[in-house]
């Protein structure tokens, strides 16, 4: 019986192979006439939208990320250079693997999933799990113990995604939480927590992007950074209603009603869950107490946040001297043998691959827009209707737009703020509310898009895959845009 299933799957599979393949070369023999058609030297105007719009599409009818940028990559370049697509796609890709945020990403991550993956190994992840069971009595406790261990490692939104859930995946799954709404609650006090706290990676970026426009006076960054806090309405808003959320005062929306019915019916992990999660092997470590095996988990997650703090907020040093400190401690307890240990660490680089090409793809679709000139198309196409009242909520739609259609949360800032920044000193807007809205729109479209990196990030640690995560969480990240676009109006007539 088995057997015939799976031949008559097979026999479907071909079936539907045919109409896939022609509306793909359909598709690119569309784009293929765009580049034909086009004037060399003149603008892309309006159509540098559509490889963006390709992803979103494809992203959503085949649930995979990855495929869906690659595909939207190459139409990019159809449009640019016609049929010859090796060579600058080669070029490009080397170009995104050159760049120092790339390569930063790529380590962070990797070292931060073989930090996580000695940890789970080392049995020290499973004796925080035991524990948190001995306190929490309930799903509503679990789920307000993510947020407030969110609360506090905000450090850094790559940092959170995977350091909080590896921490309560296992407690979650014990009161029967769907991993898409462990997504949720993670993802939501990533990017929108350390947005609105002046100590992390993301106040360091803007406040440094903001010294280099000459918006803010050398050294005056931060400060200036730090007026804008208070108007950041989308990072409150988040942080407010992933709490009613986690507290039961808001119920489960769209698709997280179907998520939450599996995970009750005793699934939490979705069925679209590809990915590999990190597991510890029987037997990799030697017996401990609880007191010692709690002392080896906090001690390792405390000296990674002290040691970030200490490094002027630099993750990467961070994790680095946390790993060399734990395989220390480890070692001369005689916990785990270094060949082990080090086994473990691999095993958890390994386990971030397919998240990390997601986010070099994301990159390499951003470097392929740029040449389109999608941004600045995008801005420029909203300028006359740029008045003091309306100006923050202008910026907080077309960049949230821009931003969840390119999974750049920091990029496309590098564009917009010389364009926007001018527009709003030459109509006397409030200029920590202008910042604001800038921020507002990072952090939405960081938070929203199918395959930002704290997307992905986020999906990965909790163990979904991005599009069950991203579906899952858009009503709510939906929602939050609304009553921010909201507040944006408000505070722009009130303020003007």
């Amino acid at each position: 019986m088995e057997q015939t299933t799976q031949t008559l799957q097979a026999h479907r599979n071909r079936i539907g192979a045919g109409p896939v393949m022609g509306g793909i070369l359909a598709v690119f023999a569309f784009f293929l006439y765009l580049h034909a058609t086009h004037a060399e030297g003149s603008d892309w105007g309006w159509i540098s939208l559509l490889p963006t719009l390709l992803v979103l599409a494809v992203a959503i009818l085949t649930r995979r990320p990855f495929e869906a940028l690659v595909t939207g990559g190459l139409a990019g370049l159809i449009m640019l250079g016609g049929t010859d697509l090796i060579s600058p796609f080669s070029d490009r890709l080397s170009s995104v693997m050159g760049d120092e945020t790339i390569i930063w990403i790529v380590l962070v991550c990797g070292m931060m999933g073989g930090l996580i993956a000695l940890l789970e190994h080392s049995g020290c992840l499973g004796s925080f799990s035991a524990w948190l069971q001995t306190k929490i009595k309930s799903e509503k406790q679990s789920l307000l113990t993510t947020f407030l261990i969110g609360l506090v490692v905000f450090i850094d939104d790559y940092l959170n995604c995977l350091a909080v859930s590896s921490s309560v995946k296992k407690l979650t799954d014990y009161y029967k939480v769907s991993r898409e709404k462990l997504a949720y609650v993670i993802d939501s006090t990533a990017a929108p927590m350390c947005v609105i706290v002046p100590v992390s990676t993301w106040a360091v970026f803007f406040a440094g992007l903001l010294e280099e426009n000459e918006i803010a006076g050398e050294g005056q960054g931060l400060s200036v950074y730090i007026s804008a806090i208070p108007y950041m309405a989308y990072a409150w808003v988040a942080l407010i209603l992933v709490f009613l959320v986690a507290n039961g005062w808001v119920g489960n929306l769209g698709p997280m009603k179907a998520a939450e019915a599996r995970a009750k019916a005793g699934q939490p992990v979705p069925d679209d869950f590809q990915g590999k999660e990190i597991e510890a092997e029987e037997y990799d470590h030697k017996p401990m107490s609880a007191g010692i095996g709690m002392f080896n988990f906090a001690f390792p997650m405390v000296l990674l946040v002290a040691a970030t703090v200490w490094y002027e907020v630099d993750l990467l040093r961070g994790v680095l001297l946390t790993l060399i400190i734990t395989v220390a401690i480890y070692y001369l307890q005689g916990l785990m043998a270094f060949d082990r240990q080090m086994d473990a660490i691999f095993d958890g680089f390994k386990v971030m691959l397919y998240p990390l090409s997601t986010v070099v793809a994301g990159f390499l679709l951003k470097d392929i827009n740029d040449a389109l000139g999608m941004t600045r198309f995008v801005i420029d196409s909203i300028v006359p209707y740029m008045s003091k009242e309306l100006l923050p909520a202008l910026v907080f739609v077309v960049l949230a737009a821009v931003v969840f259609g390119t999974a750049s949360s920091w990029g496309v800032f590098i564009i917009a703020i010389p364009i926007v920044v001018p527009i709003a000193q030459g109509v006397d807007a409030h200029m920590p509310l202008v910042i604001g809205a800038l921020l507002s729109a990072s952090s939405f479209g960081s938070h929203a898009c199918f395959f930002s990196d704290s997307t992905v990030l986020a999906a990965q640690g909790a163990g979904c895959s991005p599009m069950s995560h991203a579906f899952t969480q858009f009503p709510y990240a939906v929602l939050g845009a609304v009553v921010s676009l909201a507040l944006f109006l408000l505070l722009g007539f009130t303020l003007a």
